[in-house]
């Protein structure tokens, strides 16, 4: 007699094992498996990074020493460094009105007066003390702007430090003019023969103007170029520490041997 759990026999004279499940139960089973896989696939493959905002409410960012800022940072800091360079161009400008020496002249006439000394250097000096004073001021801009913009807020700010340059170069030019120009033009108007002035200063040429726009740029470029090499070297300092190390020699096992 054959056991119950082992099999029975329909009205037909076939055989069907008792254990079977129904299609429905076997289609189940199988379903669940194949939706457990399908989940597993499904979280795998999900991004981890958040999405990126679109429309809108998305804002145009700069990355800059580990902060992410905003467009409205950013302008801000423009405005600073240009502002800033201005004021570094006022200072130049009187300095230069200071240190810088002048021609004496003598008025022959109303309205007209001769240099004492053809053969003075005092205009070539002033040249040359302008120069100086435009150099150190681009040094300075490009020190202060980098540490204070460009390094927080990204290239915008590294094309006002090379721009505002020139506008402070006009600013120190038209300053140490107008020093002592006064007096001058009031010995000139007076006409007396004989009297000494000393000449205003001027600038020589205007390729003087370009150096400061030229320090400001090397100096921001120099240090950003060093700080991009040391952060190079640091990234492969940690990849050799971390990197697996090599094969290790079988204990006995020595090379030919001559």
């Amino acid at each position: 007699m054959p056991e119950r759990g082992a099999c029975r026999v329909s009205r037909d004279g076939r055989r069907d094992l008792a254990g079977r499940a129904r299609p429905g139960r076997v289609a189940g089973r199988r379903a669940g498996r194949g939706r457990q896989s399908r989940t597993l696939l499904h979280r795998m493959a999900k991004p981890s990074q958040l999405p990126i905002p679109s429309g809108p409410g998305r804002r145009r960012l700069w990355r800059g020493g580990g902060r992410v800022l905003g467009m409205p940072a950013v302008v801000g800091a423009v405005a600073a460094v240009l502002v800033g360079t201005a004021l570094l161009g006022v200072a130049a400008g009187f300095t230069w009105a200071v240190v810088a020496p002048r021609a004496l002249a003598v008025v022959v006439g109303r309205g007209s007066a001769d240099v004492v000394n053809p053969e003075t250097s005092a205009f070539i000096a002033a040249d040359g003390w302008f120069t100086l004073l435009t150099a150190i001021g681009g040094v300075i801009s490009g020190l202060l702007g980098y540490v204070f913009a460009v390094r927080r807020h990204g290239p915008l700010t590294m094309a006002a430090v090379l721009v505002g340059g020139l506008p402070a170069a006009l600013i120190a030019m038209w300053i140490g003019q107008q020093s002592g120009n006064a007096a001058f033009n009031h010995a000139l108007k007076a006409g007396q023969p004989g009297v000494l002035v000393h000449a205003p200063l001027s600038v020589g040429g205007i390729g003087a103007l370009a150096f400061w726009s030229l320090f400001a740029g090397l100096t921001a470029g120099g240090i950003e170029a060093v700080r991009q090499l040391r952060e190079r070297q640091a990234v492969r300092e940690r990849l050799k520490a971390y990197s697996p190390p090599g094969p290790s020699p079988v204990p006995g096992a020595e090379g030919p041997t001559g």
